[in-house]
């Protein structure tokens, strides 16, 4: 980059290309912050993932001030990627931006071509077939494309277990009813109370066990057509309006949940059911 130092004044004024040269001057060796200079694809990473999050969190509380604030932190974490790729002669954001491009297009014949697709559920078709041929296409030498290739390991774990379960589902390796599915949950539920009623529990095996029933509920949630994410956000969410009801109460005779016995702390949570 040039020696100057940068200002406002001469930063660009296109918007997208006034963020590109902010992060190129942010990580500038002469000129830029020590901490963003510091930084890696990996220790990057756990802010891009929590970025997309927060926006998820503004779209969930129906807020467009707060939505456009976090899609600029989601994509600044997009253009701090593709300025490290840069640095290294790997890519730039130009081509991230093309490659996203063509993808869209490849995956969208019926727009961007004479294929006919009329529905929604007939285009999810559609996309899943193309990216399992894109896949196919990725494989080399003796290597065989498999049906779970491409579902990332960095996914938070319940949302991996839906996406795993939908991939090998499309292959026929499951269950056509919720019944099987249920009864699986049971069959788990049963072998983790047998760990937990041995002698000296292992926690290894424990973990394990527990495991496979959050798994199983995965299932049962996919077989439902309930998002797994979303149902427990929302529980979670729940349990705290509750729990602050609780907190409320005791505050009113000035104590804490911890000045409470666990009987009257679940008197106050029957309570909160009938009004949060």
């Amino acid at each position: 980059m040039a020696s100057e130092r940068p200002t406002a004044e001469t930063l660009p004024r296109d918007p997208m290309a006034r963020l590109l040269a902010v992060m190129a001057w942010l990580r500038d060796r002469e000129h830029g912050c020590p901490w963003d200079i510091d930084q890696t694809f990996r220790t990057i990473a756990p802010y891009t993932i929590e970025e997309a999050y927060e926006v998820a969190d503004a779209i969930e509380r129906d807020d467009l001030t707060a939505l456009k604030e976090e899609l600029g932190d989601l994509l600044l974490q997009v253009v701090y990627h593709a300025q490290m790729a840069r640095e290294a002669g790997a890519f730039g954001f130009d081509d991230v931006a093309a490659a996203i491009a063509d993808k869209m297009v490849d995956r969208h014949p019926h727009v961007f071509g004479d294929a006919r697709i009329d529905t929604a559920d007939a285009q999810t078709v559609s996309w899943e077939a193309r990216k399992a041929a894109e896949r196919a296409t990725r494989s080399t030498g003796t290597e065989v494309a498999g049906t779970l290739d491409g579902v990332a390991r960095a996914l938070p774990a319940l949302l991996r277990a839906e996406k795993i379960q939908k991939r090998a589902a499309r292959v026929g390796f499951d269950w056509k009813k919720t019944g099987p599915v249920i009864d699986k949950i049971e069959e788990e539920l049963d072998e983790l109370r047998a760990e937990l009623a041995a002698g000296e529990v292992d926690q290894g095996r424990l973990s394990d066990e527990l495991g496979d029933v959050l798994f199983a509920v995965a299932n049962l949630a996919r077989h439902c057509k309930v998002d797994p994410e979303a149902a427990l956000r929302a529980t979670n969410d729940k349990f705290e309006r509750r729990f602050r009801h609780i907190e409320r109460r005791l505050a009113e005779s000035g104590r804490k949940p911890a000045d409470a016995t666990l009987e009257e702390m679940e008197a106050l949570w029957q309570e909160a059911k009938t009004r949060v």
